[in-house]
């Protein structure tokens, strides 16, 4: 179904504020604060809040609301209250379509923030794109969302300019996963797996495509199915290829189990990935010990993050009962971004939204530029992050580890 602009706002003066009220509005347009009413304006969230990616998602919707309620608290734009909508899309294109195809229909969505998995992406962009409604992804990193097909011909062309993404691209993290392995690890044979997923089989392409130019050899590689828990002749045909090293493209719910039965065939050797296993819960997944283990993530640890320090306060402040895991302090950002464009658009149109909302806050978000809780926020003319600080991790002690931060040119 394709949409035409569908934020319809009609002006309302109020006491000391100059508000807006959005016609055939769910939630009734306009809500008084006590010092006025406000107009309602919505973020949209899409992320897998159930299932075993919800670990990520929920930590994505919680921040996202975080950064909703700070800037109503903060009134970060006059006359304008931030909601949130969550959906949860449980990790599934279809159901992250039909998210998108609901969020559309609400007049008072001004942004989306979501969703984590790249192949959930590519069923969500066009019907955004159809709506001029804005998408700002905290986690996917597949190149081709905001590059192109070809990217990898070196033709670079944004398939759709309502989308964006606080998260640095799998061509960053692959390279750097590979020249990590290779040169400070001192891998020269590895064994390659995925999980035939647009995230995992393209973050192995490019790992390996930068492996074998560093001069390392690609002794195997093979396929796992995303919800199957017997890897057990992937783990046998890595033990007799002789590998020093296993390098996988895929989740933590898959990567935990294959690095436990590689390590029950007797090879005693590291697996590594990249942000998509960087959880606890990969290891927590293993009956065998995962010392060693090693995984990439976009920027560089939250907790030793200058800049992240009030956002870990209010995060705890707030009293969630999920962790904003690795994605939170890029879902705050992500919705910054989206109100700090809101906030563009109403202070160039003396101080309301203009009929053409949507639009106008999908041309300011490719002007936005502030400090986020993970750093300088803004997007290059793709639509991609301008951040690009990356984290190699390793399992010491049982937990994650960061062992090695840097900012990576190409």
């Amino acid at each position: 179904m394709r949409h035409r602009s569908l934020l319809v706002l009609t002006t309302v003066i109020t006491t000391g504020a100059l508000t807006l009220t959005a016609c055939g509005s769910r939630d009734g347009g306009t809500k008084d604060n006590g010092g006025g009413k406000k107009t309602v304006v919505v973020i949209g969230v899409d992320a897998p809040l159930t299932g075993s990616l919800s670990a990520l998602g929920q930590g994505i919707k919680n921040s996202v609301d975080l950064a909703a309620k700070t800037a109503n608290k903060n009134n970060e734009v006059p006359g304008i209250e931030f909601k949130v909508e969550a959906l949860d899309d449980q990790a599934v294109p279809a159901s992250g379509q039909a998210n998108a195809t609901k969020l559309v229909g609400n007049k008072d969505v001004i942004g989306v923030v979501g969703p984590l998995n790249s192949g959930v992406a590519q069923q969500m962009q066009g019907v955004f794109a159809s709506a001029k409604l804005a998408q700002v992804s905290p986690a996917n990193t597949n190149p081709s969302l905001s590059q192109g097909d070809n990217w990898g011909k070196g033709e670079f062309k944004r398939p759709f300019d309502t989308y964006f993404r606080t998260a640095a691209t799998d061509v960053v993290q692959g390279k750097f996963a590979a020249q990590y392995l290779f040169k400070d690890a001192g891998k020269k044979k590895v064994f390659i797996v995925d999980d035939k997923q647009t995230y995992g089989a393209g973050l192995a392409a490019i790992f390996a495509d930068e492996f074998k130019k560093l001069g390392g050899e690609v002794a195997g590689t093979d396929h796992v199915t995303v919800k199957e828990t017997d890897f057990s002749s992937t783990a046998d045909k890595v033990k007799s290829s002789g590998a020093d090293s296993v390098y996988f493209g895929g989740q933590y719910p898959e990567g935990g189990l294959l690095a436990d039965q590689i390590k029950k065939t007797g090879a005693n050797i590291p697996l590594m990935g990249g942000d998509g296993i960087q959880d606890p819960a990969f290891i927590s997944a293993s009956g065998e010990a995962n010392e060693g283990d090693l995984a990439t993530s976009i920027g560089y640890p939250v907790e030793k993050l200058d800049t992240a320090k009030k956002f870990i306060e209010d995060y705890k402040a707030e009293g969630y009962k999920d962790p904003y895991a690795a994605y939170g302090g890029y879902s705050y950002d992500a919705g910054w971004a989206v109100i700090q464009a809101v906030k563009a658009v109403a202070a160039a149109n003396g101080g309301k939204l203009p009929d053409n909302g949507r639009a106008a806050v999908v041309e300011a978000l490719g002007k936005v530029a502030f400090d986020g809780v993970t750093g300088k926020v803004a997007f290059d003319q793709y639509g991609d992050t301008t951040n690009k600080q990356l984290t190699v991790y390793k399992v010491e002690g049982g937990k994650w580890v960061d062992v090695k931060s840097d900012t990576f040119n190409q």
